[in-house]
């Protein structure tokens, strides 16, 4: 309230005539303006030439970042009579010093406004799941046994150190014994007291850096169906960390979610674990959780879903034979509904099976059973296209290189973010060298990059966002340009990750991208993705249709500010592909 007070009392009232000058390009500013009624021109000056970028209206702030950082992007002009709140730089200064989150909102940029908003969001317990580093959690200690201990042994050790495992070896290459594996090697399996532990343990060790948080360690432990994970700090093992100790900072019903998969015996079984998935999205949408950890749990428990599927379907003596592959959205782990199916077949070059035609069509029937919708452009294991030898993958990937055809270039980015989830990997291994290969050729990689500025930004003229009467479609004007923009400069780079948040920041280090513009490419896609999946949400509880529009009309301020920095992003990553890959030309 003290705040708001000294505010108030700082602000005063400025009149600007049309062409008056707010702020020059390249000069610190002396008042932060609040426009109140009237029209501002920002001007940015490339070339010595000026060029329009955005206008500005009633709600806007100017001049806060020229404040802070000492100097203006862009020169501010009056269109027509203006009125503003005017605050002294002065006092604006000793605001921000004094309120940390009133700093944090005029800070550079989208990231700090968005964190900004997660922390007016997210409630008490998420925000300590969020926050809290693996390594700062109730760790249990890391017990090194040699693999010739005695099982009796090990069990008198777990008893007096209150631990649920034992790390097996050497300590810079451990195996991992759990109390479970030896309590079914003396029950189960007739192991003796006396017998070592050694066989039982096992390797690789599943583990999280101690700077993760523990949202990643849950989303760990789901994607590798354990209950237990090693903290490292600089390769060193610091503890183990629980499912139970990280439940305990939070009621996640994900962990349900993956357990009833694991025990599901048949289709139904599986269809029933996983119906609570879009309650879970719902659940943590709502509670503000940060959109990359959301979607790697949700793509952790899809692939798993669609594992099992695959288990139950596929006779047990061809799982060495066949590898399940996820493609597009899944295939980069940022499908949070239920949308059209897009996966893939490796067959073994020597496979020879009759079934092969009706496993497939079982397969996406399943999937359609459990809520995933026919892919449109038929890109499912059912369509002969999509499930093909080893051999007849390769040598579609290099004639590949030579096919420019759009629609060539539409399945080329989607066997680009393929990712295997079930059956044999390694049949996946050489069909991605052959992928990654393409990266070497610049005239394909040109074609490739273009499709990234099909779509127009749906921005006007003066910066505002642009809508049609279904409101604004986020997927072909934000979420396209950025994915495919990444996904081609990953390429490119030869960065094999799917995942677009991870494609970001593997540039950085590739020195592709600066780390501050990575950043916002981050930021502004995890906007569009929250706003759509807030919409699509809104639509699921009202029993209507999805699709990829949001109504801009229905958003809050804060999210509509939030919009139209993320679109301006887009607008300057898009600049930047069509310089590095020359697109003015195509």
């Amino acid at each position: 309230e003290a705040a708001r007070a000294q505010l108030r009392a700082a602000v005063d009232l400025h009149y600007l005539a049309p062409g008056d000058c707010l702020l020059e390009a390249g000069q610190p500013s002396e008042k932060v303006y609040v426009i109140l009624k009237g029209r501002v021109q920002a001007v940015q000056i490339r070339a010595e030439v000026e060029q329009h970028f955005a206008d500005y209206g009633p709600g806007d702030v100017l001049g806060a970042l020229a404040v802070i950082m000492g100097r203006a992007r862009y020169r501010y002009v009056a269109l027509e009579d203006t009125l503003c709140h005017v605050i002294a730089a002065t006092e604006f200064k000793a605001l921000i010093e004094a309120h940390p989150r009133f700093a944090a909102w005029f800070h550079a940029g989208l990231s700090a406004k968005r964190k900004l908003l997660a922390e007016q969001q997210a409630p008490e317990e998420l925000g300590r799941l969020m926050l809290t580093r693996a390594g700062q959690a109730q760790l249990a200690p890391a017990l090194f046994v040699d693999p010739a201990t005695s099982l009796a042994e090990c069990v008198r050790l777990m008893r007096s150190r209150h631990v649920s495992c034992l790390l097996v070896g050497e300590r810079g290459d451990p195996a991992i014994a759990t109390r479970t594996d030896i309590l079914y090697a003396l029950a189960l399996a007739g192991a003796g007291p006396d017998a070592p532990v050694g066989p039982l343990a096992r390797k690789p060790l599943i583990a999280v850096e101690a700077h993760a948080v523990l949202f990643q360690a849950l989303v760990r432990m789901t994607r590798h169906r354990v209950e237990r994970v090693v903290v490292r700090e600089e390769g060193r093992i610091l503890g183990t960390l629980g499912l139970t100790e990280v439940l305990s900072h939070y009621s996640s019903h994900s962990h349900l979610i993956g357990m009833r998969l694991e025990r599901a015996e048949s289709i139904e079984e599986i269809a029933e674990a996983g119906r609570g998935l879009t309650e879970l999205v719902a659940t943590l949408h709502a509670q503000g959780a940060k959109m990359s950890y959301l979607m790697e749990l949700v793509s952790a428990l899809n692939s798993r879903l669609m594992a099992r599927v695959f288990e139950q379907l596929l006779p047990r003596e061809l799982h060495s034979k066949v590898c399940l592959l996820v493609l597009g959205s899944e295939g980069r782990s940022e499908q949070l509904l239920k949308t059209d199916q897009d996966n893939a077949l490796i067959l073994a070059d020597d496979l020879d099976w009759p079934g092969l035609e009706d496993f497939a069509a079982q397969f996406s029937a399943a999937l359609a059973q459990l809520g995933y919708p026919p892919c449109p452009g038929k890109v499912m294991v059912n369509n002969p296209k999509w499930r093909l030898p080893q051999r007849a993958w390769r040598e579609r990937l290099i004639r590949a290189a030579d096919d420019y055809d759009s629609n060539a270039m539409l399945e080329l980015a989607i066997t680009v973010d393929a990712r295997p989830i079930a059956g044999n990997a390694g049949l996946f291994e050489p069909v991605a060298e052959q992928i990654h290969s393409l990266g070497r050729n610049d005239a394909l990689m040109r074609q490739f990059a273009a499709p990234a500025l099909n779509f127009h930004t749906p921005l006007t003229l003066f910066g505002k966002v642009k809508t049609d009467e279904h409101g604004l479609d986020i997927k072909k004007g934000g979420i396209f340009p950025i994915v495919q923009g990444l996904r081609a400069l990953a390429l490119k780079s030869g960065i094999a990750e799917t995942n677009s948040f991870r494609r970001a920041e593997l540039l950085v280090d590739a020195g592709v991208l600066h780390p501050s513009d990575a950043s916002d490419v981050q930021q502004a896609l995890s906007v569009f993705m929250r706003l759509r999946l807030g919409d699509q949400l809104r639509r699921l509880r009202q029993g209507q249709a999805i699709d990829n529009h949001i109504d801009v009309r229905a958003l809050r301020t804060l999210d509509r500010e939030l919009l139209r920095d993320a679109l301006r992003i887009v607008n300057q990553f898009k600049d930047s592909l069509s310089e590095r890959f020359k697109l003015s030309g195509l």
